[in-house]
């Protein structure tokens, strides 16, 4: 199964990742891009007194393989 994860970077310089519990496997670029812009947008979200989602750095699907033992 792949997920989606969003990295940003916080008020500091710091990476800060976003991952949607629900988001389609297939979406372009484009579109998660413009999503992440808005979010920079947003200003609502803080931690620890700063800013966690100032500016878009990259999106990408990490897929986990799951291996049942028994």
């Amino acid at each position: 199964m792949k997920k989606l994860t969003m990295t940003f970077l916080n008020e500091s310089g710091k990476r800060s990742q976003l991952r949607p519990t629900v988001a389609d496997q297939d979406l372009e670029a484009g579109a998660v891009k413009d999503v992440m812009d808005g979010i920079t947008q947003l200003d609502l979200f803080e931690k620890t007194g700063e800013k966690m989602y100032v500016e878009t750095k990259s999106a990408k699907y990490v897929e986990t393989i799951t291996t049942d033992l028994f």
